[in-house]
């Protein structure tokens, strides 16, 4: 399983960006996808997941009611949407794969990708 990730980028607080994680090497239906993000000094952080199959979501407080994750099924793709973008958003941000449930911390996911930089200004 491959995982690219793209749409990192520069944005003013209350900003939009668009992540991408297309996903290549293996058969997705049964996966669970995660999104994470990390700063310098502190833990990989859970944002949120979807399961491929089903589309169920979950998110993590922080990011509830201004992320949205979707998936593209015929490009393999999983987006995160991210709106309302405060400065405290400001991280690198992998996508996951794992397969089965979700999970809600990091070593539950197999497959990483190479993380995009997202930075929010103020």
């Amino acid at each position: 399983v491959q995982l690219q990730a793209s749409g990192g980028g520069l944005v003013q607080a209350g900003g939009s960006l668009r992540l991408s994680c297309a996903a290549s090497g293996g058969i997705f239906s049964s996966y669970n996808m995660g999104w994470f993000r990390q700063v310098p000094g502190k833990e990989r952080e859970f944002v949120g997941g979807i399961m491929w199959n089903f589309g169920g979501t979950v998110y993590a407080d922080s990011v509830k009611g201004r992320f949205t994750i979707s998936t593209d099924n015929a490009k393999n793709t999983v987006y995160l949407q991210m709106n309302s973008l405060k400065p405290e958003d400001t991280a690198v941000y992998y996508c996951a794969a794992r397969y089965g449930v979700y999970r809600d911390y990091a070593s539950g996911y197999a497959y990483w990708g190479q993380g995009t930089q997202v930075t929010v200004s103020s």
